[in-house]
């Protein structure tokens, strides 16, 4: 079937939109960011949500709301008692003054999810396939599903401070795809004309983007332990400052990659599985193969650190970041630099 160009220009163009929303939402992201202040309660608030070791005579104890360690209109209640997914008592917290820069970079996120989720669609629609038959589309499906897991997970007032750490490897990715390995629409190589490209490269694409999430939440889990939560001076402060408690990000980081672990490792044997069918074996440690299964068993070592009590959330959290690079590098980069039987980036 010829490929519809006219879909594929707007295809194109729905793809060039997403990538300047996602610019403006990285700007209006780090303009929250940079502009965090925590809500300071007053004394009468304090007495009055009756959080321990605040007086009408007295200044707020250490790890009061006062101090910046929770948000204004919590409660004692919310500090002991966890009620969510990544909830540790400071879920609430935001920033006292720039919150609506937040409020517009969700939105920007969210049209340009809008946008990017075009782009692959009208380019199936042109090529009348599913529309991940090289990098560039990988790419494509791949990003859109992190950032859909970003607006999933970071759906908090204090996890929005995360979308800078999100956009950036995003609209990274997606530039490296837009330029160097964009593809023209057109029909895969019979190779791939299999009912399980759909199948193996969706559940990849899946686990992939969660894992963005996961990976992130550790980056941002060692910054807040590098520089801890409260401290206003001394080197990364300002970095440090806007970040969520220190377990709050490591729920994050461990939840997600819970979710995201058994959803890799069924596209990984669903892979095998169409491996098999195609070549005749389930696994031949092929470039590709084999980093994806470094990537697994860092993935399955971190989530028994996380889970062992010798280990600290440190040590797990380089683990989970050694195999989210791995994952990258697997994902994204090996059929660049490393010829192997899953070499069809569309880059010849």
């Amino acid at each position: 079937m010829p490929v519809n160009e006219t879909l594929s220009g707007y295809s194109d163009l729905a793809f060039r939109t997403a990538f300047g929303l996602y610019v403006l939402a990285l700007l209006a992201s780090m303009i929250y960011y940079a502009g965090f202040r925590v809500a300071k309660l007053s004394e009468r608030e304090l007495v009055g949500v009756g959080v321990p070791g605040s007086s009408a005579a007295g200044s707020p104890a250490a790890g009061s709301p006062a101090a910046g360690f929770t948000p204004a209109g919590s409660t004692g209640a919310e500090l002991t008692e966890s009620t969510s997914l990544t909830d540790t008592g400071d879920e609430d917290r935001a920033s006292a003054g720039s919150l609506r820069w937040a409020r517009i970079a969700q939105l920007f996120v969210m049209v340009a999810f809008v946008f990017q989720a075009a782009a692959l669609v009208l380019r199936g629609i042109a090529t009348d396939r599913f529309p991940w038959g090289n990098m560039y589309e990988f790419i494509l499906a791949s990003t859109l599903l992190a950032v859909g897991a970003g607006l999933v997970f970071l759906r908090k007032p204090a996890l929005k401070v995360a979308w800078p750490f999100v956009l950036v490897p995003v609209l990274a990715l997606l530039f490296f795809g837009g330029t160097h390995l964009y593809s023209e629409a057109a029909p895969v190589v019979p190779a791939l004309r299999s009912y399980w490209l759909p199948i193996h490269v969706s559940i990849i694409s899946l686990g992939s983007g969660i894992f963005l999430i996961a990976g992130v939440a550790s980056i941002m889990y060692l910054l807040r332990v590098w520089q801890p939560q409260g401290a206003e001076h001394g080197y990364g402060a300002g970095l440090a400052r806007p970040l969520p408690h220190a377990d709050t990000l490591d729920r994050l980081a461990y939840r997600t990659t819970v979710i995201a672990f058994p959803i890799f490792g069924v596209g990984v044997l669903l892979g095998a599985v169409w491996a098999e069918s195609a070549w005749g074996r389930f696994w031949g440690w092929d470039p590709k193969e084999t980093a994806s299964f470094v990537s697994w068993v860092l993935y399955a070592g971190y989530l028994h650190a996380r889970a062992t009590s010798g280990w600290g959330a440190k040590k797990a959290a380089w683990i989970n970041l050694a195999g989210f690079a791995v994952l990258i590098f697997n994902l994204f980069f090996i059929n660049i630099v490393v010829s192997g039987l899953h070499s069809y980036a569309g880059l010849n």
